[in-house]
């Protein structure tokens, strides 16, 4: 575990060599992680007028931050699980998305003649951007109110009056073919990004842009993973319990 604490005279540019997820918290701030990453943490707090105990801590939560690969998900109550994914992963789809569409936006106009390849790129990930929005707003609004309510009524042996769209089998068949839909667009990306492996000429807003597409690819295999193969099935057999 790397814990920053009051070191703040490591070069920014070093942070996010160390671990590119720094990066998002630097943007967040408009502190210039790329060209003027040869700058301290403290520098950059001071010219800015940031709070650096504030940055630091941020940095902190980044640095410290686990993956959930090792987590039981399927013993989790249907109810938590679905709470679950909207607070983590839908939370971490609408924090990234702006920072990565500000970082390809400025890698096609900086490095896009050489590099034609990154237009594909920026076109399929806010492609990728708009739909997700939709998409989770459709699980947010529909689907995950409908699963809390199954698990409250199941709680109570109460009976539950029958949805708008009539079994939570038709809403699931839509967010897998949508979840499908994700799934190749990203392979698409992998594939015009070598496997996210910047090239040779990359800067640090390049290194970081592709090191960023290929965490938030990640992420988007185990959220849909929690939802094709443990949520979506878990709720279908529940509704059977009403009939």
């Amino acid at each position: 575990m790397e814990v920053l604490q009051k070191n703040t005279e490591k070069e920014i540019g070093q942070y996010v060599a160390d671990d590119f997820r720094t990066a998002a918290i630097f943007a967040k701030y408009k502190i210039d992680f790329c060209c003027n990453g040869n700058r301290t943490v403290a520098e950059a707090c001071e010219k800015k007028g940031i709070d650096e105990a504030v940055l630091i801590a941020e940095l902190n939560d980044v640095l410290n931050a686990k993956t959930g690969e090792s987590i039981d998900y399927k013993s989790w109550p249907l109810d938590l699980l679905a709470e679950y994914i909207e607070k983590k992963h839908h939370r971490y789809v609408e924090e990234k998305i702006p920072v990565l569409l500000q970082f390809l936006n400025k890698l096609c106009r900086v490095h896009g003649e050489r590099h034609p390849e990154l237009f594909k790129i920026n076109e399929l990930f806010t492609a990728s951007a708009g739909e997700l929005a939709s998409h989770m707003k459709k699980e947010e609004l529909i689907l995950f109110p409908f699963v809390k309510r199954m698990v409250s009524a199941k709680l109570k042996n109460e009976a539950i009056q029958s949805p708008q769209f009539g079994t939570v089998e038709n809403p699931i068949a839509m967010m897998k073919e949508e979840h499908d839909n994700e799934g190749q667009r990203f392979r698409d990306i992998a594939e015009l990004t070598d496997n996210y492996n910047p090239p040779a000429d990359a800067c640090n807003t390049y290194k970081v842009a592709f090191a960023m597409l290929e965490e938030f690819e990640k992420d988007l295999h185990l959220h849909i993973h929690l939802e094709n193969n443990i949520l979506f099935p878990k709720a279908i057999a529940l509704e059977t319990q009403f009939d």
